[in-house]
């Protein structure tokens, strides 16, 4: 329910989150409507049009023929993001190579506040997926990134986020996780067979900076039909650990 906003703490974080759930909903559809935003955020059409008015104001959201867009000011901001780490900007290209060799989806992606984020992307509509949050434990570059933690860690991840079933095929049992998170560490790469998609499987391997940090995880995908067990365990693998091995001799040489 709409609230009314004033001038005092709680007061200003309300209005932040509703200038966010406007935003986000901007970002689900491709335009939208004051009416549309007032069902879709739960607001009042004054409080979503006072807010539009700013954000229009400073570039955030633009408006089209009674319909409203996030604007490029959103584009600005989300780029210092990916170029946060210079690894980030180093992986942009790998991905690429990765892709055009491969014909197939490929991803670089890491974790935030313990969900798998994609930074990069090359594949059909790749620039949709740029910054979408998925579940760690359903993605392969996802689970990649696990199995750099230890137990505690996956346990505490567990405990405040849950596993949460995709598919038929997601794991979400702790025991089943953690023996899965092990068989990653020791072959060095993690598979995500039909765990966050039916009829798609993934392959992705850590990404480490030149000082042996977990940077993120480089990744492939694509349809059952095309990833048989050979291109997953065998010849994927390979090709993945040569890129990730580009970005950190990049990081470190340059």
């Amino acid at each position: 329910m709409d609230t009314t906003e004033g001038d005092g703490t709680d007061a200003g974080v309300s209005t932040t989150r509703k200038t966010f759930a406007i935003l986000e909903a901007l970002t689900e559809t491709d335009g939208l409507t004051i009416t549309e935003l007032t069902r879709q955020t739960g607001l009042s059409k004054s409080t979503v049009y006072r807010h539009l008015a700013t954000l229009t104001d400073m570039g955030y959201v633009v408006e089209r023929d009674g319909e409203h867009y996030i604007g490029f000011r959103l584009l600005e901001i989300s780029e210092q993001a990916r170029n946060r780490e210079t690894g980030y900007a180093a992986a942009k290209r790998t991905v690429f190579e990765l892709g055009q060799e491969t014909g197939e989806r490929a991803v670089f992606t890491v974790e935030e506040r313990g969900e798998a984020v994609y930074v990069h992307r090359y594949g059909s509509r790749s620039n949709t997926f740029i910054g979408k949050r998925r579940p760690l434990h359903t993605l392969a570059s996802g689970k990649a990134i696990l199995a750099e933690w230890d137990d505690d860690a996956v346990s505490r991840f567990v405990d405040e986020t849950g596993l949460e079933a995709v598919t038929d095929n997601t794991i979400t049992d702790l025991d089943e996780l953690s023996a899965d998170l092990e068989r990653i560490r020791e072959r060095g790469y993690a598979v995500n067979d039909q765990e966050h998609m039916d009829g798609l499987r993934g392959v992705a391997v850590p990404v480490y900076t030149p000082d042996d940090e977990l940077l993120g995880a480089l990744g492939v995908f694509g349809p059952t039909s095309r990833f048989k067990d050979e291109a997953v365990h065998e010849e994927l693998p390979t090709l993945l650990r040569d890129k990730a091995d580009e970005i950190r001799v990049t990081l470190a040489y340059g």
